[in-house]
């Protein structure tokens, strides 16, 4: 069955109309419900509890979740309008909506379902040797020896263990009119503040440059009071790591390397 095939499904049982429009992404569909959308995905290990963030932040700072369809990993949510990306202000613009929005999505969480940071560096560690030998050493052995330090350094070294969006970029913060910018698309880990910093600071949609890289380190950290070498050491080792499933490979290879010098 297509995805578009269950999204028309849960239509029915939810009662609601689709109204033919789409997203449509490699693991994923988003159709549109007038107020509502329906978002149906391919399971995978980055998006198994996305229902769970979603009723562990109750619209605080995130997309409303209305209803849940576990057997066909589907939601109901609410829509945001006008829905407009946050990677369409200026970068600095940008990152005063993250300063505001990350605090309100970083919840303590204990005994919940989310897979711990620590467990999930340790997949890192031991798939990023085995990726790096597949794709032919990509990058330099350098760059892969940084990120397993990292990984070894900080997973048993963390902080304050709290409910964290690993892929929160600029592209997955819409503006909406119950709350200014909501985060939708939640990747959940429990894990340290410095952790949550990794996707922006790799957001390219505010500027692929080193010097734009680095500013979104520097500033996010110090506005937010965090550790900048923990922040670094993990957006270095997750962007390296996530690089092996994205079309965007040769730009987080670079993004990696600024962080290595940073």
């Amino acid at each position: 069955m297509t995805l578009f095939a269950v999204a028309e499904e849960c239509a029915r049982s939810w009662g609601v109309a689709l109204d033919g429009e789409t997203i449509v992404t490699p693991r994923s569909l988003v159709a549109f419900a007038g107020d509502v959308v329906i978002k149906v995905q391919l399971r995978d290990r980055e998006s198994e509890h996305e229902s769970d963030a979603l009723r562990a932040w109750r619209g605080r700072g995130a997309v409303r979740l209305l209803a849940a369809d576990e057997e066909r990993h589907a939601l109901l949510l609410e829509r945001c309008r006008p829905g407009t990306p946050l990677s369409e202000l200026p970068q600095d613009d940008a990152l005063g909506a993250f300063v505001g929005l990350l605090p309100r999505l970083w919840r303590p969480e204990g005994g919940t379902p989310f897979r711990p940071l620590a467990d999930e560096a340790a997949w890192w560690a031991e798939s990023l040797p085995r990726h790096w030998q597949e794709w032919g050493r990509p990058f330099e052995r350098r760059l892969l020896d940084a990120a397993l330090d990292a990984l070894r350094e900080l997973a048993p070294t963390q902080g304050e263990q709290m409910l964290v969006h690993q892929d929160l970029h600029a592209d997955n913060v819409l503006r909406a009119e119950r709350e200014p910018w909501l985060a939708i698309d939640p990747k959940p880990l429990v894990g340290e503040r410095e952790f949550g910093l990794a996707p922006i600071v790799r957001s390219f949609e505010l500027g692929g440059a080193r010097r734009d890289v680095l500013h979104r380190l520097d500033r996010l950290t110090r506005e937010l009071e965090l550790d900048r070498e923990r922040a670094r050491g993990w957006a270095l080792a997750q962007t390296l790591a996530w690089s092996f499933d994205a079309e965007y490979h040769p730009t987080h290879v670079e993004t990696a390397r600024w962080l290595l010098q940073a």
